[in-house]
């Protein structure tokens, strides 16, 4: 087992490299999804020293999280990290809203302790802000879960700043999950210090961009109309082409450490002081049992500029 990072100020340790689960179970996400693959890329990412495994109801709209209940019997549960979220409220007439009231999010965790078949979630992360509930008062409905053992850690996804600030008025937020990646940089402006200051740990979602960081691309891609990547500006036009001439600047780096690249820009990830936990997808066991061995990449401090600066 690799060595584990402390999550915010809770007593909760994960390993630095976890897995995200939105295609496990997330056919609302991704086309063509079998159950037992979803299954199979879970254990793989525990049989391969990786503890956190990162879900939320909206993958799948719960089915994400039945299938990690499944795939975690027979685990000693002590030594697995489940980081979940929610925020989507389904009305009776199936419509959605987004929903950070106390009442929502204390009735979200009840359900998604039922589908993990646990007692406890150590990390819950309030998915995306509401417009109109005080964002320290939805904290402060988790902390009262936090206290009565239903969870460990409190998080927040997708707010801004401010929103963050609000949320964290009483020093009880301790992990914040937001888009970040060497493609996607604007957390590192302003954020990063609020979060260094506080004592929050930061997870990068979308780490390898959507695929765009693992140098599997080489020409022109398109997706269908219900994959989470066809409208995604970084896969058209000249951003695409000056994405994929970066990327191939890495392969002398991945060469040097007989890896992959996609393994090298995950290394990058877990020698980046500002990161927690970096926890990239996977379609396929064999993707979860490639990105494990950046655990295995030390890279050098020189390799490590040369990959902050290509992207800067």
């Amino acid at each position: 087992m690799a060595a584990t990072i402390k999550l915010g100020k809770s007593t909760v340790s994960a390993t630095p490299l976890g897995l995200g689960t939105n295609a496990v179970g997330g056919h609302n996400l991704f086309p063509g999804l079998e159950d037992e693959t979803g299954r199979a890329i879970v254990r793989a990412g525990l049989d391969n020293g990786i503890n956190l495994l990162d879900t939320a109801f909206a993958y799948g709209l719960g089915a994400s999280e039945t299938l990690i209940g499944e795939a975690i019997k027979g685990y000693d549960r002590s030594k697995i990290v489940i980081a979940t979220k929610a925020a989507q409220h389904i009305h009776a007439d199936g419509t959605m809203t987004i929903d950070n009231s106390p009442a929502f999010l204390k009735q979200a965790v009840a359900e998604s302790l039922q589908r993990l078949q646990t007692d406890y979630i150590d990390l819950f992360y309030i998915h995306f802000p509401d417009e109109h509930t005080p964002k320290n008062e939805a904290v402060q409905a988790l902390n009262e879960l936090k206290q009565a053992g239903k969870i460990r850690a409190i998080g927040v996804s997708n707010f801004s700043l401010a929103q963050l600030k609000e949320a964290n008025q009483d020093g009880l937020v301790d992990v914040d999950e937001e888009q970040y990646s060497l493609l996607h940089r604007d957390q590192e402006t302003e954020r990063f210090a609020y979060l260094q200051a506080h004592q929050i740990s930061f997870v990068p979602f979308f780490p390898l961009a959507s695929g765009l960081l693992t140098g599997k691309y080489h020409e022109a891609v398109s997706f269908p109309a219900d994959d989470i990547r066809h409208d995604n500006p970084d896969f058209q036009g000249a951003r695409f082409a000056q994405i994929i001439a970066q990327v191939n600047q890495l392969a002398p780096i991945a060469a040097a450490h007989q890896a992959t690249i996609a393994q090298v820009v995950l290394a990058w990830y877990l020698q980046n002081p500002a990161i927690a936990v970096v926890i990239p997808g996977a379609k396929r066991v064999e993707q979860v049992v490639s990105n494990a061995h950046a655990l295995k990449i030390s890279l050098s401090a020189a390799e490590y500029q040369q990959i902050d600066q290509l992207f800067r």
